[in-house]
């Protein structure tokens, strides 16, 4: 029997409603009745106790508010009876003691990967359209349409013949309200020529010029670590000539990340060449003799410490937290006791949560790190009026995430357990087996456009309301919260960790079935739903306020 709800964590002072309960409803819990004094839907909280004004709120075992207002037990909990709250933070020393989990059915596994000279394995195998300068985009659109329609790697193909047929019906007089606009083509093409080229990607953006020099050097870094992403096979790089970032500068801190690079790569600047169609012509030329080139490379097998694995959340929910996260966080366990890497992300969502974090932290240095990593970026956002509290979206709310520190410390249970070997500043990459953590924004894009910066090679993106969120050289795979939403939005789920709610599966069964899925992915036997729909999305951070 579907359980109706559930206290997280033993020190818990309120109960979450695993489905939809009414007011005058009593629900029992651990041999203990409560009367609900209102409708609690589900995802939604209730209070476990009576409480006073100023009251601490204990979740997941940590502070996540203070009441406003006298509060009855069976009381909903909401925006207006409780404020975020968190603990205050800093170094100390602390012995961490980790429990690894069985890993005996990963032991000696492998996946099916693209190595590459540096030692690293990549997932796929991607050709890279780079601008300088946002310019640019113009120039790398028509590119674009012209290699994904001829080579195979366009997903627009449908839409095409649906307004086709619309034309067609307008032509002749017939009525459009009514048509039927099915269309029979399939989003995944076989007619490409290069097997061994996963796809041809553009990371179209706004910067380059303009703003100020900084917000330039830290995208120059940022481009340096896609060229050099494990999962690129070659480059073109395409210049204005008189940004900011001039590409010389690009150049120098792709060979600062690695000394040793060597994928083929090609520059062309537009005002050195002698019109826009020479430019686009030679570009699409000398790209296509690179796509023959890494065209050669094949998939073979790698063992699971070579995957990076970047842990997500999006569109989350009153279940993120429960179900699709700590399945994330067992999967990540998974892979660091394999060797493996995992790169949590999203600073203002580890509000709460930050003590346990560090005392989590192997190092002195690397706890201080990150203290002034999160002190700086929290400082910034005060300066102009916002905060972190003020993180959770609308859509967050309504489905139960009162406050941040309730969506922090459900976000922070992705990284698992396991210690935390490293802190990264944005960009800066991933280089010790074990769980890092990566300074970007709780901003979905921002945020993976981060991580693949770090290099993750995978990306495990979980969601309770659905997001259509991907990256340009990171496959990501979506994990639904709840099953409604993983039979809803299909066509963008890969994972449903919603079977943890339904009593189908256990947080550990779950943890296991998406590192499967991961060493599937990996190998290129599984598309995962944003790669089939070139769902790239990219956004540098410039390291202004963004939560």
């Amino acid at each position: 029997m579907k359980r109706k709800v559930l206290k997280v964590h033993p020190k818990d002072n309120v109960i979450v409603a695993l489905q939809n309960l009414s007011k005058g409803e009593i629900v029992s819990l651990d041999d203990v009745d409560y009367v609900l004094l209102e409708d609690i839907p589900a995802k939604h909280k209730f209070y476990a106790t009576d409480m006073k004004q100023g009251d601490a709120v204990t979740m997941y075992g940590v502070l996540v508010g203070k009441v406003q207002h006298d509060i009855l037990r069976g009381m909903r909990m909401s925006t207006e009876n409780l404020k975020h709250a968190a603990e205050p933070y800093a170094y100390r020393a602390f012995q961490y003691d980790w429990h690894a989990p069985d890993i005996s059915k990963f032991k000696g596994r492998t996946f099916n990967g693209y190595h590459r000279n540096d030692g690293s394995v990549g997932t796929a195998n991607y050709w890279l359209f780079i601008p300088t300068v946002f310019c640019e985009n113009r120039n790398l659109d028509v590119i674009r349409e012209a290699l994904h329609n001829e080579l195979g790697y366009a997903v627009t193909e449908k839409y095409k013949q649906k307004t086709k047929l619309l034309k067609e019906l307008y032509t002749s007089g017939k009525n459009i309200d009514a048509a039927n606009l099915d269309v029979t083509e399939s989003v995944v093409h076989t007619n490409r020529i290069f097997k061994n080229v996963d796809g041809i990607k553009f990371l179209n953006h706004q910067g380059g010029c303009g703003g100020i020099r900084q917000d330039a050097a830290v995208l120059s870094k940022l481009l340096a670590a896609y060229a050099d992403h494990p999962n690129v096979g070659g480059v073109t790089i395409l210049s204005l000539g008189c940004q900011n970032l001039q590409t010389q500068s690009l150049l120098d801190d792709i060979k600062q990340r690695n000394p040793d690079f060597n994928k083929p790569l090609h520059v062309f600047e537009q005002q050195q060449s002698q019109s826009e169609d020479e430019l686009i012509t030679e570009a699409i030329r000398k790209t296509f003799l690179g796509l023959i080139e890494i065209n050669k490379q094949e998939r073979k097998p790698a063992s699971l410490d070579k995957l990076t694995i970047g842990v997500k959340c999006g569109g989350s929910d009153g279940f993120s937290g429960i179900s699709a996260n700590p399945a994330v966080g067992y999967c990540s366990d998974l892979l660091v006791a394999l060797g493996g890497k995992i790169l949590l992300a999203e600073f203002p969502e580890l509000c709460g949560v930050k003590q346990e974090l560090i005392d989590r932290t192997k190092d002195e240095a690397s706890a201080n790190k990150f203290i002034h990593l999160m002190k700086t970026y929290s400082e910034s956002a005060l300066k102009v009026g916002s905060g972190f509290h003020m993180n959770p979206s609308p859509g967050n709310i309504k489905d139960g995430l009162i406050t941040d520190a309730i969506k922090s410390a459900g976000a922070a249970k992705k990284g698992g357990t396991s210690p935390v070997v490293d802190v990264l500043d944005y960009t800066e990459p991933a280089t010790k087996p074990g769980l890092s953590l990566v300074c970007t924004p709780g901003n979905d894009v921002e945020a993976t456009t981060g991580k693949a910066a770090s290099g993750a090679t995978l990306i495990l993106f979980t969601t309770g309301l659905g997001t259509p969120t991907g990256n340009p050289v990171c496959p990501t795979i979506k994990v639904a919260t709840n099953s409604s939403l993983a039979k809803r939005m299909n066509d963008i789920i890969d994972i449903n960790a919603g079977l943890v709610i339904d009593g189908e599966k256990t947080i550990e069964q779950m943890g296991e079935d998406m590192l499967e899925y991961c060493i599937k992915a990996a190998s290129g036997e599984i598309i995962p739903k944003a790669v089939q729909l070139n769902q790239d999305d990219f956004i540098p951070w410039k390291r202004g306020v963004s939560l």
